[in-house]
């Protein structure tokens, strides 16, 4: 895979992480509200096993936190220390000329 590949590869998976940690706040804040309209309720069962849930998605939202961290900075060295901006442009350049 030549490195112009690899590094836009690599920012797809910076762009699916970030889009994963916005789910994973999405499905927390909606078992919050479950768990607020469940206070008026009363139902044991969403009683004991939402805070359980809730602790499970947020423990997984902390290592997606993580990862996205530690693989934007991956990506974002990779493409200072092989110079991608100056392969596009040598790609739109290549491109724009037939080459």
């Amino acid at each position: 895979m030549d490195t112009l590949k690899k590094f836009e590869l690599m920012e797809k998976i910076v762009r699916e992480l970030v889009d994963l940690q916005h789910s994973q706040q999405a499905i927390i804040q909606k078992i919050g509200k479950i768990e607020v309209d469940n206070i008026e309720l009363g139902d044991k069962k969403l009683d004991k096993d939402l805070p359980d849930m809730h602790q499970r998605v947020s423990d997984n939202l902390e290592t997606i936190v993580g990862i996205l961290a530690y693989f934007a900075d991956k990506t974002e060295n990779f493409g200072n220390k092989n110079n991608v901006e100056a392969l596009k442009e040598k790609q739109t350049i290549d491109e724009a000329t037939g080459n």
